[in-house]
């Protein structure tokens, strides 16, 4: 049984591409796991009210026609977002790519997904760093099963939820700590979740990108006040404009 002192959600998003700041959710599943061992699961169809590139429907399987009589995110959102609110949160590869998108997702409907109160685990870090392969390669590996349905959110995340109990049990130097595994699986300081704001030794903020790459957040905006409000009307992520949003108050 995993050592927890909160619930921990795994959860898998298929979606219509793979730009975070633009691409929306079409299924999504969430496993729930408590402190007890208890689990409860929920999976869900998104009509995404935008279409579904051909490349992304080549890898999930997942039509326009499939998801056009499904309910919206903004509709599903207090149920996912019910789950979620007070557990961390755990996926494969979720760290670069589905955690930056559900909360694109969150914000679009008025849903704040404060990192600050939620560890972050990627499953498939832990995996890279110990044996990189792809995720039903990690499956046969640890749990000696072939992947069945593979790129179905449902099968996926469940997949995770058993690589991940597997990886505990196999590697000594692991341990059972949702807060040792976040740590274990975060590959880069950042402030932000596109990676567009780093953080240096010292622990301020810095631009990862543009003309001032390298530079403090902080006093970049002090100095030229006029990026901030170019960057609010930019096409970046809405979490990254949040982020900076803070930073911006923060000066005095």
């Amino acid at each position: 049984m995993l050592n927890l002192h909160k619930p921990i959600c795994f959860f898998d998003l298929e979606t219509t591409g793979i730009n975070v700041g633009k691409d929306r959710i079409v299924e999504i599943s969430v496993l729930k796991v408590f402190p007890n061992g208890n689990k409860e699961s929920k999976t869900l169809r998104v009509n995404p009210e935008m279409p579904i590139s051909a490349e992304a429907t080549s890898v999930h399987g997942i039509t326009n026609e499939d998801v056009a009589n499904e309910p919206t995110f903004k509709e599903i959102a207090p149920r996912i977002w019910d789950m979620m609110k007070d557990a961390d949160l755990a996926g494969y590869n979720s760290n670069r790519f589905d955690v930056p998108l559900l909360a694109e997702e969150f914000l679009r409907v008025g849903i704040d997904l404060d990192l600050e109160k939620h560890k972050l685990v990627d499953v498939q870090v832990i995996f890279f760093k110990k044996e990189p392969r792809d995720l039903s390669s990690a499956y046969k590996f640890y749990c000696d099963k072939n992947l069945e349905n593979a790129h179905s959110a449902e099968a996926d995340v469940e997949a995770t939820y058993e690589i991940f109990k597997a990886q505990i049990e196999r590697y000594e130097d692991l341990e059972n700590d949702i807060k040792f595994l976040s740590e274990y699986t975060s590959q880069r300081k950042t402030a932000d979740l596109a990676g567009m704001i780093g953080i240096d030794d010292k622990g301020n903020e810095v631009f990862n990108f543009g003309k001032y790459k390298g530079q403090s957040v902080r006093e970049v905006f002090q100095k030229d006040q006029g990026y901030y409000s170019w960057i609010q009307n930019a096409d970046f992520p809405l979490y990254t404009k949040k982020v900076f949003t803070k930073i911006r108050l923060g000066i005095g």
